[in-house]
């Protein structure tokens, strides 16, 4: 697949200098667009997973001309994810949430173009975080898992 590296890189400089605030509208969108995941994230510190994601965010805009460098990467945080719950039909609202808050904090610099390139470049992410996924399975974490046992864990899905 071939991807528009230059959209990309010009896309992600746009809203790399405003990237907590990215972040901010990335997870505030995920929680509204998909609940269900907002669990995963009980008994993190959602600072530090922010600032991971920032950061390989950055690391994958720094390797968009060299993709398979960044492959085993990529298949271990879909390692990671699964371990933690997350499930392959999360992956293209991650995906659509992902694009939208890089849209909005990139106002009237984004472009359809923009857009487009996202779209294809996390479809080749997606697929390879889910490939590194398929080698350990997925779990179902169990009540107990969540900060506080069942009450956080029901208010949890309840929200």
């Amino acid at each position: 697949m071939d991807l528009d590296i230059d959209a990309l890189e010009t896309s992600f400089d746009h809203v790399a200098v405003r990237g907590d605030e990215l972040m901010d509208a990335f997870f505030q969108r995920l929680f509204a667009e998909l609940p269900s995941v907002q669990p995963l994230f009980y008994g993190t510190d959602l600072m530090r997973v922010k600032a991971l994601l920032l950061a390989a965010l950055v690391q994958l805009r720094t390797s968009l001309r060299d993709l398979d460098s960044v492959a085993p990467a990529l298949r271990g945080v879909g390692v990671r994810n699964a371990r933690y719950g997350a499930r392959p039909e999360h992956y293209p609202v991650v995906g659509e949430v992902l694009i939208a808050s890089m849209a909005s904090i990139a106002g009237d610099e984004w472009r359809v173009e923009h857009e487009k390139a996202w779209t294809a470049a996390w479809a080749l992410v997606s697929a390879t975080m889910v490939d590194g996924a398929d080698t350990v399975g997925y779990v179902v974490r169990p009540v107990d898992a969540y900060r506080g046992g069942a009450r956080n864990a029901c208010a949890a899905l309840a929200s």
